[in-house]
């Protein structure tokens, strides 16, 4: 994974989790669910690069 790609996921995971969080306090569903799929996303990249280091 290059270092563009891990910074761009980590990014997507803090601004996820601030999506979420400030969307739970404003009692905002449908956007707290947007936020949590963007750390679904990083943690779904996570693993996919992940699972290619593990191949011959």
């Amino acid at each position: 994974m290059s270092t563009w790609e891990k910074t761009k996921g980590q990014m997507e995971e803090v601004a996820g989790s601030a999506i979420r969080k400030s969307a739970h306090a404003m009692g905002n569903e449908k956007l707290a669910a947007k936020g949590g799929a963007l750390q679904m996303r990083r943690k779904a990249r996570r693993l996919k690069e992940k699972g290619k280091d593990t191949l011959p």
